[in-house]
């Protein structure tokens, strides 16, 4: 495959670069157990990133205005949030939390970290092309994100850009537009087909990445890349060996 007219490569975020999921758990049993939040962190983890989607599909049907993600994550989390509070004054007896506690677990969201190969990779990529994020996080998010986990990216785009949420072809549009590219000079890396779908449709090339453990150990979608792909990698690493070498 010819692939000298890339220029960017832009990548999702949630799943593809930083695992969500690990991250979730790790501070709700580090950070939130000790302040009397006695909950299962890899179901709240899951039931959270579940309320994603149907949310989305919220705004993208006009049921409900503009939001972006932070404004989603916290409408999804106090729904969740009502739900664990009336377990535990059950069972546990706390009091809960407050709103500045809750802002502050909604924000979670800005401090994940990083798949290990994720640095390493991104640094060899960035050798030869431009390489963004393009993620449906709002733009405040990104930057959180990629400050805290050391993330060297040369753009920030987001789909709080284009007002629609991926994989809609005005988030892949904009995009490719804001970079002053033609969609074919771009390459979309994701963990999710649908992401890769809504790319290709309007032009971009596209290379799947495996994640295996996005929804731990029983995930059952996004194991097989669909067959039209551009490239298929194990990891970042394994995306800069086969890229580097076209």
């Amino acid at each position: 495959m010819d692939f000298s007219a890339i220029k960017a490569l832009t990548f999702d975020i949630f799943g593809t670069v930083v695992d969500w999921r690990s991250s979730i758990i790790r501070e709700g049993e580090e950070i939130w157990a000790a302040r009397g939040v006695a909950v299962d962190w890899a179901e709240f983890a899951d039931s959270w990133r579940a309320g994603y989607e149907p949310a989305m599909g919220r705004v993208r049907t006009g049921e409900l205005p503009w939001l972006n993600i932070d404004a989603l994550h916290r409408m999804i989390l106090d729904a969740l949030h009502r739900m664990i509070l009336d377990e535990l004054l059950l069972r546990y007896q706390i009091t809960g939390l407050n709103m500045a506690e809750i802002e502050q677990l909604n924000r979670v969201w800005h401090r994940l970290t990083p798949w290990p190969d994720v640095a390493s990779g991104l640094e060899r990529l960035r050798q030869r092309a431009v390489v963004a994020s393009l993620s449906n996080g709002n733009v405040a998010l990104l930057v959180n994100m990629a400050r805290h986990a050391g993330l060297c990216w040369d753009c920030v785009l987001s789909s709080e850009l284009a007002r629609h949420y991926k994989p809609h072809p005005q988030v892949y549009r904009t995009a490719a537009t804001l970079l002053g590219l033609e969609p074919h000079q771009v390459l979309m890396v994701a963990a999710h087909n649908n992401d890769l779908q809504g790319a290709q449709a309007v032009g971009f090339r596209t290379a799947f990445v495996h994640r295996p453990l996005e929804y731990g150990p029983k995930q059952a979608t996004d194991l097989i890349p669909d067959p039209s792909c551009d490239l298929v990698a194990e990891d970042f690493n394994d995306l800069a060996d086969q890229f580097m070498a076209l």
